[in-house]
């Protein structure tokens, strides 16, 4: 199967530039309600996802080397590439297979997707992957059935 079909294109994910200040990066988090959000370059190329809990630890790991710690008012100067950590939430290639998603998705609540390029192209959520197999084993234990009436 191609991975396609379970793919939320770009225009209709909210992400992040890298060059985000920390500030702007959680209010859109904040303003869309997620606890992960993918993070692209100005030219459009996966650079990593961020959470919840990287700010979080960006933010205690900040306040214990300098005893006034991080305000909001330094959100404003320190930006999102600062805390990024790139070995994480890794990206498929859209032509990767369903086994490679799968192995993902197992371990994260969205896959990114790329082009060849690795051009950001969009996102799929595991909830679709679920969906889709949960639809999927459904059809298959009703069909039995559907002949017998």
């Amino acid at each position: 199967m191609n991975i396609a079909f379970f793919l939320t294109l770009k225009k209709d994910v909210a992400f992040l530039y890298d060059d985000y200040s920390i500030r702007q990066s959680l209010e859109k988090m904040k303003r869309h309600g997620y606890s992960s959000i993918p993070v692209i370059s100005r030219d459009g190329k996966y650079v990593s996802t961020v959470t919840e809990g990287d700010f979080l630890w960006y933010m205690l790991d900040e306040s214990i080397e300098d005893t006034d710690g991080v305000s909001i008012y330094d959100a404003e100067d320190l930006r999102l590439r600062d805390i990024l950590k790139t070995d994480r939430y890794n990206a498929v290639r859209i032509t990767a297979s369903m086994e490679e998603l799968i192995e993902l998705a197992m371990n994260q609540n969205f896959v990114p997707v790329v082009d060849d390029m690795g051009t950001f192209i969009g996102i799929i959520t595991r909830k679709v992957i679920i969906q889709y197999f949960a639809i999927k084993s459904f059809d298959a234990e009703s069909e039995p059935q559907l002949r017998q009436l």
